[in-house]
Parts: structure tokens; C-alpha cells; sequence
């Protein structure tokens, strides 16, 4: 005797849920894809003044965060050398 999950899944019941089940996968990625070639179609490639004032914030943005980093190592070297050595 079949339970009742294994007797849903069987015949033709079970065709009705497993295509609900793909149409629920199915659909929001047909719709991504759809909206990705949208997105594709809009986009354009960046001229060289445009390409070039990217770079120049990007770069500025890695300069800055390596400061940052480096002035934090900078701080807290002795603060864990004070804590390590009181130990």
C-alpha cells in the first residue's frame, strides 16, 4: 500500500505537481534572463574620458582604503604588543 505522499506523486496527480513545480523554478528564471538581455541591450561601452574618470575614482578609492589600513595596522601593532606583554 502506498502512503498518501507517495500515492499524490503517482499518476496523474503527481504530472500536475512536478509541473508546478518546474513552472515555479522555471518562471523567474526566464523572467532574469528577459530582464539581464534588457539590461545588455541598454548598456554601452564607455567612451575613454568616461573609462578614464572610473579609473581615476577607482584608484583614489584603493588608495584611500589602503591608508585606512595601513594607519589601523599602524595603531594597533603596539596596542597588541602592550596586551600580549602584559600576558
Amino acid at each position: 500500500r502506498l502512503s498518501d505522499t507517495e500515492a499524490s506523486s503517482a499518476g496523474a496527480g503527481g504530472l500536475k505537481m512536478s509541473s508546478e513545480a518546474i513552472d515555479y523554478v522555471k518562471k523567474p528564471a526566464i523572467d532574469f534572463i528577459k530582464e539581464s538581455w534588457k539590461l545588455m541591450r541598454r548598456c554601452t561601452k564607455p567612451d575613454a574620458t568616461e573609462f578614464a574618470k572610473i579609473a581615476q575614482a577607482t584608484s583614489v578609492g584603493f588608495f584611500i582604503m589602503g591608508f585606512i589600513g595601513f594607519f589601523v595596522k599602524l595603531i594597533f601593532i603596539p596596542i597588541n604588543n602592550i596586551i600580549v606583554g602584559m600576558g
